[in-house]
């Protein structure tokens, strides 16, 4: 059977892992000297979480 989830289903379904992998990402591009970088990625997560608060209204 073929896999029909799309997307948006499979990222709310991994959202806390995928927040986890960002902010690993911004600690280690911060521990790089990379804060612009860092905050970039901080801004992604952001976003994921706010967007899946407004869902959850």
């Amino acid at each position: 059977m073929a896999d029909t989830q799309t997307v948006g289903e499979l990222a709310a379904l991994y959202l806390g892992n995928l927040l986890y992998a960002l902010e690993l990402a911004a600690m280690t591009l911060e521990g790089q000297g990379k804060p612009d970088d860092a905050a970039f990625y901080r801004g992604i997560a952001r976003k994921l979480a706010e967007a899946r608060g407004r869902e959850k209204q």
